[in-house]
């Protein structure tokens, strides 16, 4: 099982290039970022996990901003986004940037994306909150499409582009995978089997009864539920906990760093560094 790392990278933070180059160094498999493009202040939107929005929601960085940073200090490091809000992103733009990252670092780029929590940040973005899920799979489509394809148009509801060139093509083929995070559900499973390379369940838990019915749906629709990959997104850095998620068939858990300076960082990822032994 590969075991990697999350964390928001702030301006208050350790930089994104050296924690890749402190977890390469380690032997740690991959790094992912997350993504909020902004925190309006008037919020109408409680946090998931209860209580106040932690500070780093409000400072983090571009995610692929922090992707190509460490993709340029690193060579064998996985890296990747947990999540990109892509409901908020304009496709075409984000295909080609996601393309470019995965020829300039060698094919080591993963594209997590989410459905998004925050109703405030995702209006100013203009997305209806009720249709995100909808817009989310059309735009994951229509990048497939200008990934996979030497002339690619798209006409959807909500993404519509006439037939057009984009290169470069990424390095993974057919494209770099696609994972979807979010909780376990009738959408999120149907789009899972529809088009996503693997899952990204946050925490693990409850994953031995999801699993069994996410392979159940895949059945149903015709897809062979081992090509479905389970990520498991901030996990407890605990043997016992990750030696779970092996048996039960996880391909990669990623703990979930605290957002801090480095002083705080290096102890934490020299401790966890002991768990790669049976990984």
């Amino acid at each position: 099982m590969k075991i990697g790392v999350t964390m928001f990278p702030t301006d208050l933070t350790i930089r994104p290039e050296q924690l890749a180059i402190e977890l390469e160094d380690r032997g740690f498999e991959s790094l992912f970022f997350p993504e909020h493009t902004h925190i309006p202040i008037g919020r109408r939107t409680p946090y998931p996990m209860g209580g106040e929005l932690p500070e780093e929601y409000k400072r983090t960085f571009d995610p692929f901003i922090a992707v190509a940073s460490a993709a340029a200090r690193t060579r064998a490091l996985t890296l990747g986004t947990g999540v990109c809000l892509l409901a908020q992103r304009d496709p075409i733009v984000l295909a080609k940037e996601i393309a470019s990252l995965d020829v300039l670092s060698g094919g080591r780029i993963v594209l997590g994306v989410g459905y998004g929590w925050n109703v405030d940040e995702m209006e100013d973005h203009g997305v209806d909150p009720r249709r995100r899920r909808d817009v989310l799979r059309e735009k994951v489509l229509a990048m497939k499409a200008l990934w996979t394809a030497d002339v690619a148009g798209f006409e959807g509801e909500f993404v519509r582009f006439e037939p057009s060139w984009s290169w470069p093509k990424p390095v993974q083929q057919p494209h770099p995978p696609v994972f979807l995070g979010g909780a376990a559900g009738p959408i999120l499973f149907r789009h899972l089997v529809e088009w996503a390379d693997g899952w990204m369940p946050i925490g693990g838990t409850g994953l031995s009864h999801t699993w069994p019915e996410l392979r159940r749906v895949a059945e149903e629709h015709g897809r062979d539920p081992d090509s479905i990959e389970i990520n498991v997104f901030g996990a407890r850095p605990d043997a016992g906990n990750l030696e779970h998620y092996r048996n039960i068939g996880v391909v990669r858990t990623c703990l979930a760093l605290p957002s801090a300076p480095t002083d705080v960082v290096l102890p934490l990822l020299d401790k966890w560094a002991k768990l790669l032994q049976d990984g």
